[in-house]
């Protein structure tokens, strides 16, 4: 069973202390691994269905084979190795701007993301997704503008809620075009957010790409005993 709590790394980055924690839920009976920024929680291993729905829903639009595809943070893993499962990806590229989150995958910290790092389809990038979008490279240094099938995003709470302020010029309609341009004909970008649907920035992807849904993602929380939701965007370029 091991330790009841332990902090399975720590590290000061530019936007606050990062850590991973594992711990045992005695009324669950499980090991329950969490992500901290700080004293804010950003990730927990009793959550992943909306993260996994991330890439189901995400992929589930974008036509073909052979599929070339961005995943924009890491986390614990779960979106990534998702996206893994579909036998059409060929690629995988994850963006993750912590290297000691990156690190966590290689050294196999994460038991439910087994196999992640070592699948030759797997590259990780340490940089900033957001730095990426805007500036000249995109997401490849190897390849600069290089263009994808998919993106899949999962960094700030929500468009409205970001982690550092420079993340805010993403969600706007301008910003949105840069992603866009980094996707090829029919490709797609998908969000994940904590918040409930939002009409604004539904309103943005709607000017910039052919087609937008956004699917309310319901999962049972075992800490309320009820029931929570998150928010999945998925957005097709045209053709």
């Amino acid at each position: 069973m091991g330790a009841r709590f332990e902090e399975l790394a720590w590290r000061e980055t530019p936007i606050g202390a990062i850590s991973l924690r594992r711990r045992r839920d005695p009324a669950l009976q499980v090991e329950v691994y969490e992500v901290k920024l700080d004293d804010e929680y950003l990730m927990s291993s009793l959550f992943p269905v909306a993260e996994i729905e991330l890439a189901r829903l995400g992929l589930a639009e974008v036509p073909g084979d052979s599929l070339d595809v961005v995943v924009g943070g890491l986390g614990l893993g779960y979106t990534a190795c998702a996206a893994l499962g579909d036998p059409r990806v060929r690629s995988l590229l994850v963006v993750e701007a912590i290297e000691d989150v990156i690190d966590w995958h290689r050294q196999g910290l994460l038991p439910f993301a087994a196999g992640l790092a070592e699948d030759p389809r797997t590259r990780f990038v340490q940089a900033d997704f957001f730095a990426a979008v805007a500036g000249d490279v995109g997401f490849d240094v190897e390849v600069p503008g290089r263009r994808f099938d998919a993106v899949l995003l999962d960094v700030d709470h929500s468009p409205r809620n970001v982690l550092h302020p420079s993340h805010a010029a993403f969600y706007p309609p301008a910003g949105l075009r840069r992603l866009a341009a980094l996707l090829r004909p029919e490709g797609v970008f998908a969000l994940w957010s904590d918040d409930p649907p939002d009409a604004e920035f539904t309103a943005a992807l709607t000017e910039v790409f052919a087609s937008v849904r956004a699917h309310v993602v319901p999962f049972a929380n075992p800490l309320t005993g009820g029931e929570s939701a998150n928010t999945v965007y998925v957005a097709r370029a045209g053709g």
